[in-house]
């Protein structure tokens, strides 16, 4: 579903060029689940812009669903962004003069697949039942958080791409949400890259891997699998 092939990324400063990935190998299966670790600024961000299309590699190969980013145009990305992937960020980014309910089935209505059952069994996992009119200002952080990851899910994307979808969330309402995400995923038949600092939100998914100085691999110098 996700492939990197000797990806290497740098960034240009006053100093020269910032190497930020170096020949990355990654490879994430049909419904699999890969947390990716590492400290702040180890190129875990560049490296999930880089799953979405909303970069590309100065060389090597990103492929999502066999599909090269690198040949791709950037309306032919953003295709693929609204056709197989789902995004989950820290920031919710809700619309927020949409209603609950809207905000859920935006991703789907663009994506052309929206299908009202799911909506609705999504609406009831979330604990949003009776809040369907409502307005994202209205809702608590954890509820927005749950309400994003239901539109990223919304459309049943092949690849789910989350950023530190718990970062803002207290210790309680993270582990609640972490566990639905899980859930959910599970049930939309989607494969799912996760960036997260956090073992502890790391642990419960299929594999674990570790990125340093732009560098991947995990402490034991092998793919961490939890099956």
């Amino acid at each position: 579903m996700l492939e990197f092939r000797q990806v290497h990324k740098a960034y240009a400063t006053p100093q020269g060029p910032l190497a930020v990935l170096t020949a990355v190998d990654l490879e994430l299966r049909p419904g699999e689940s890969l947390a990716l670790m590492g400290e702040s600024g180890s190129g875990k961000s560049t490296l999930l812009h880089l799953a979405a299309g909303l970069d590309l590699p100065d060389s090597g190969e990103v492929l999502v669903d066999g599909r090269s980013i690198s040949t791709l145009d950037e309306p032919a990305r953003a295709r693929l962004r609204r056709d197989t992937l789902g995004l989950v960020f820290q920031q919710f980014h809700l619309v927020p003069s949409l209603s609950v309910l809207d905000n859920l089935r935006l991703q789907a209505r663009l994506a052309g697949c929206e299908r009202p059952e799911w909506s609705t069994h999504l609406i009831e996992r979330l604990g949003l039942a009776g809040m369907e009119r409502r307005y994202p200002e209205q809702l608590s952080g954890g509820q927005q958080q749950r309400l994003a990851i239901g539109r990223a899910l919304a459309p049943r994307p092949a690849l789910l791409l989350a950023d530190e979808p718990t970062g803002n969330l207290d210790e309680t309402t993270a582990g609640e949400v972490l566990s639905l995400l899980l859930d959910l995923v599970r049930e939309a038949g989607s494969a799912m890259l996760m960036v997260t600092h956090s073992a502890q939100v790391a642990a419960p998914l299929d594999r674990c891997l570790h990125l340093t100085h732009g560098r991947l691999g995990s402490p034991s110098g092998q793919a961490v699998s939890h099956r």
